[in-house]
């Protein structure tokens, strides 16, 4: 029988006993068919992700591309107008460009998808009333499934029994503290957070045992409403939002050359089709029509640097976003500190020695803490007589025991409700609070002992909890990475600003940020937070470096506060509660161990905790963006002076400077070399600092540098028509050979802010601009030369444009440096 669709009232106000009817279940669970039966109904126990992208989809994100759209309008336009060569050119140029995207996303999904079908979860549910494991996403309404300390919660459920069963809401609820839960219905309109009957996916137990009833399911349980939101598209990030202005100003300066180019020509009475496709050409050959393949050699070749350092990226486009961070948002727990917990010090002997007791005898909630007391604390004979578990009320526990033949209660806890409990005078217990708890500071947490003689052997009530003896304290920390303050400390000179958003107290997160290194201490909490607008918070953020006591929301609220102020933010976190803060971020970073919707939401796996492993992906992000921004330059202010030339040339000549097929495979042949630019060496002042597209810097080079490219090409037009005086073939062979060695040559000037040859170029890009070099030198001279519209230049001809070429060089290097000198901002690798 297939449950039903819903219940009414809502289950968690029903009995158990009611609530199994409702759902045609029992106590004994479902049997095999039918659970198989409702697992086809109801569909598995997942949260939403992200839709399966196919194959077509991308190849359909790389062809949606704008500049592959413009040139295959470009294309259609050469057919139309006879220009087969042309044509063939052009899809040439959009077949590299497609197939290389489309090969590395592929690619790239697979990878993920195979990474993800190896982490499946399983849960313990009862099966024909045996208990069974079963695949989490197999789990289904109606199963009954048993629960123990560690066990994550498979789905959202009603309990049917339980024993002293505590659950870390803290994923959902935002409450830092375990939750007491316990069979019996709520009220139909109770909170999720006061809902004591029943547990919910994605939360934890921390102690105790239970059987619960499962209502609902994967997207249907409280919490996929957060992976619904995890699943919506993410906005705009920093690196998305320069290259969207990019193509618009390219497209902008594309469509004014197209509309004055043809409409000059067209006023000089030459044919309308011949006009249009040879305005089409010049601005395509604006375009860096391979930036898409650059883009994705660049990002594959960072992938494979990055794995190798440590770091797994998910999406490919993160990478330059990674360089582009300035804000890094973290917890501190396992990153900035070791993660577990160390006894600094026991004030006196008999506290350790009895705190030992506790913890090895206690079978209520086990935590780090107890661990590290069992191993400290010296071995005592004792044998357990019974136990007044912990509880968040009363933030202690007691542990009745028979310790050297006598039976003692043993106390231990929060500092201030042991004290409570002890007979002592109302100025000694003030004055242990007020020295202990100053030790708050010091980042260290206090826990108290305190113990009493019973009468008799006999289990322990909360009754006893009374005129106790003080026995002294236990002193932990959570120590500081010893990597973790040189980490800090080379982000920030690399101009990362770390920033600690934690849930700790605010003593401890000051003294954990003074320990490793944070400069602004000025310490705000999620309680000054809720009492602040968002404008103040805007303000505040720029000089705030260390955030305590902040629940999920208020971390995300963090997060978007400094990307409000114009930051570049990235988020490092490993639980479901940190998921919202990295949707909200321009970078989100998980750990190798994070649950699974952490990771899912996650642009880059560290497979190591700490900082210093983040440091590496920092820089290569910036390499990356380094060696595409010298594509980006090297090709716009090349391509912009030959189109200038280009344009002013054909306002006077009676032919066509150039023809289209000329255009296009110069910049084909030109772009060679540029696809070897992945792995070539970046100064080191490129990486010292965020990496933006800046679109006045990128404009101002282009200008710049395309002008005297263009003085450059009149004063071979000069020498083609005066010295040489040259027909059109001629002309055009001369120019295109002139033209494709200066884009050579601009490329090792622009690829180093120092002397072109100061920073060595790698051995690819030697090779590859050698090789075209040669191909543009012989070209004429071989058989393709007619077809192509090009002829044999005489070797003094050959002899002047290669003198040209160096003389322009020259020029180019002198540019560079007075053109450096005046900017401050947005400099190329």
């Amino acid at each position: 029988m297939a449950p039903p669709a819903a219940t009414s009232p809502p289950p968690w106000s029903l009995t158990p006993e009611d609530l199994c009817a409702s759902v045609a279940s029992s106590a004994r669970g479902l049997s095999a068919p039918e659970a198989a039966a409702r697992l086809r109904q109801v569909g598995p126990n997942s949260l939403e992700r992200a839709r399966r992208l196919r194959d077509l989809d991308l190849l359909w994100r790389q062809v949606r591309s704008p500049m592959v759209l413009l040139l295959v309008f470009a294309m259609g336009v050469s057919l139309w107008a006879g220009g087969v060569t042309e044509a063939l050119v052009v899809a040439i140029i959009v077949g590299a460009s497609v197939t290389i995207g489309y090969r590395r996303e592929r690619g790239a999904r697979d990878v993920l998808e195979k990474l993800e079908r190896q982490l499946v979860l399983k849960a313990q549910v009862l099966r024909d009333g045996v208990s069974v494991p079963v695949p989490v996403p197999e789990v289904v309404p109606g199963d009954v499934v048993e629960l123990r300390a560690g066990s994550l919660v498979p789905a959202d459920a009603v309990l049917l029994a339980t024993n002293d069963l505590f659950v870390s809401e803290a994923a959902l609820t935002g409450e830092g503290f375990p939750v007491e839960k316990r069979v019996g219905p709520c009220a139909p309109g109770t909170p999720l957070a006061k809902r004591t009957g029943c547990v919910w996916l994605g939360t934890h137990v921390r102690s105790g045992t239970a059987r619960a009833l499962v209502v609902h399911t994967g997207p249907r349980t409280a919490f996929g409403g957060i992976a619904h939101r995890l699943a919506s598209p993410r906005g705009e990030t920093e690196f998305e939002r320069g290259l969207r202005r990019f193509g618009l100003l390219l497209t902008v300066a594309m469509l004014s050359i197209v509309v004055v180019v043809f409409a000059v020509n067209v006023l000089l009475h030459r044919p309308p089709a011949e006009a249009l496709l040879f305005s089409l050409a010049l601005a395509v050959g604006l375009t860096p029509e391979l930036l898409p393949a650059i883009l994705s050699i660049n990002l594959t070749h960072a992938t494979r640097v990055m794995a190798e350092r440590g770091v797994l990226v998910r999406r490919l486009d993160a990478v330059e976003n990674l360089g582009s961070m300035d804000v890094l948002c973290t917890d501190k727990t396992g990153t900035l500190t070791v993660g577990t917990p160390a006894l600094c010090e026991a004030t006196t002997p008999r506290a350790l020695e009895l705190a030992g007791v506790n913890a090895r005898l206690q079978g209520g909630m086990s935590s780090s803490l107890d661990e590290v007391i069992a191993r400290a604390a010296p071995t005592v004979e004792a044998r357990k007589l019974g136990e007044v578990p912990y509880d968040f009320v009363r933030k202690r526990l007691s542990v009745a025991a028979v310790v050297s033949g006598r039976p003692v209660l043993v106390v231990k806890g929060a500092l201030a409700q042991v004290l409570d409990c002890c007979a002592l005078e109302p100025a000694e217990r003030r004055a242990l609070l007020e020295r202990l708890s100053a030790r708050d500071a010091d980042g260290l947490r206090v826990i108290g002992v305190a113990s009493r003689a019973l009468d008799c052997e006999r289990a322990p009530t909360r009754e006893d909890e009374r005129a106790l003896t003080w026995e002294g304290a236990l002193l932990f920390a959570d120590p500081p990475r010893d990597d973790a303050a040189a980490a800090i400390a080379d982000l920030r000179r690399l101009g990362v600003r770390v920033v600690m958003v934690s849930g700790d107290a605010r003593g401890v997160a000051r003294h954990v940020g003074a320990a490793v290194g944070l400069e602004g201490l000025d310490v705000l909490t999620g309680e000054d937070l809720d009492g602040l607008r968002d404008e103040a918070l805007w303000h505040r953020v720029r000089s705030v470096d260390v955030f305590a006591q902040l629940d999920p929301h208020q971390k995300e609220r963090v997060v978007r506060a400094f990307r409000k102020v114009g930051h570049v933010v990235g988020y490092l976190g490993d639980g479901i509660n940190d998921a919202p803060s990295m949707h909200a971020a321009d970078v989100s970073v998980s750990v190798e161990g994070a649950v699974d919707v952490a990771r899912e939401a996650a642009d880059f796996v560290l497979l190591q905790r700490g900082l210093k492993v983040l440091e590496a992906g920092v820089r290569e992000g910036r390499r990356t963006f380094a060696n595409t921004l010298k594509y980006v330059l090297t090709t716009t202010s090349a391509n912009l002076g030959n189109m200038v030339s280009m344009a002013a040339a054909s306002l006077v000549l009676p032919f066509l400077p150039l023809l289209a097929s000329q255009v296009l495979l110069n910049n084909l042949l030109s772009d060679v070399p540029a696809m070897a630019l992945a792995g070539d060496a970046v100064d080191e002042e490129a990486i010292a600092g965020p990496r933006r597209w800046e679109l006045r810097f990128i404009g101002r080079f282009m200008v710049e540098f395309g002008l005297l490219s263009s003085l450059f090409d009149f004063a071979t037009f000069g020498t083609l028509l005066f010295a040489f005086e040259a027909g059109p073939e001629r002309f055009r062979t001369g120019w295109f050979v002139e033209s494709l060695l200066t884009e050579l040559l601009i490329l090792f000037v622009v690829r180093t802010r120092g002397f072109a040859f100061s920073s060595r170029p790698g051995r690819v890009l030697w090779v590859s601009s050698a090789v075209v070099a040669a191909i543009d030198l012989v070209l004429p001279y071989t058989p393709l030369a007619g077809p192509l519209g090009f002829e044999p230049l005489p070797p003094a001809l050959l002899a002047a444009l290669v003198g040209i070429t160096l003389g322009y060089a020259a020029m180019a290097e002198l540019t560079k440096r007075w053109f450096y000198r005046r900017q401050l901002v947005g400099q190329p690798g």
